[in-house]
């Protein structure tokens, strides 16, 4: 059951994309906002049952259609997650200069993670977001300062930072060249 939790995001967004509708439309005919399709399209939060049923139907999918695709577990004890399958993520279109790639992602029995590489453009802009998780962020290239709620901490490379996503924060790359960094998403 929680590798089916893991594969409700992707699933939408692979049938969204394949009916050609946008995240708007979706949300639109579901009633809920945009925000919180591409939250759960890009595993951040995992939609009440008669949410994802209201979705489904912005979908013009059958509900069984929609849990008959949904990707089979294997029995391994490890996950191999591959470089062909990550996925970029989609954001607000005021989000500038963000480039988001989905690496991996589970849910255990009392905790969901993601993995998410990010790339932050110098001179890129974006208002403060908040997220569900816990949120660890290490920096691989560049630097890139990091307002949460209201404070700015200047992250170089190698250094990492944790802190609670529900406090607003964004960041920010003051430099001139992109910053790279991994994140993880600890959904709890």
């Amino acid at each position: 059951m929680e590798d089916y939790l893991i594969g409700i995001g992707k699933r939408i967004k692979e049938i969204r994309k394949g009916g050609g509708k946008t995240i708007s439309d979706v949300a639109g005919r579901a009633g809920v906002t945009g925000g919180l399709i591409s939250r759960i399209e890009n595993g951040r939060t995992i939609p009440s049952l008669p949410v994802l049923l209201k979705i489904i139907n912005s979908l013009e999918f059958e509900v069984t259609d929609f849990f008959n695709g949904m990707p089979q577990v294997n029995g391994a004890n490890f996950i191999v997650s591959r470089k062909e399958d990550n996925s970029a993520i989609e954001k607000e279109d005021e989000a500038v200069g963000f480039s988001y790639t989905y690496i991996f992602g589970k849910q255990l029995s009392s905790l969901g993670f993601e993995t998410v590489l990010l790339e932050v453009a110098p001179n890129s802009k974006r208002d403060k977001v908040t997220t569900d998780a816990f949120e660890f962020k290490y920096i691989l290239s560049g630097e890139c300062y990091y307002d949460i709620g209201g404070e700015e901490v200047l992250l170089k490379e190698g250094d990492s930072i944790f802190f609670d996503g529900r406090i607003p924060h964004v960041p920010i790359n003051k430099g001139s060249i992109s910053s790279k960094m991994l994140v993880l998403y600890f959904f709890i």
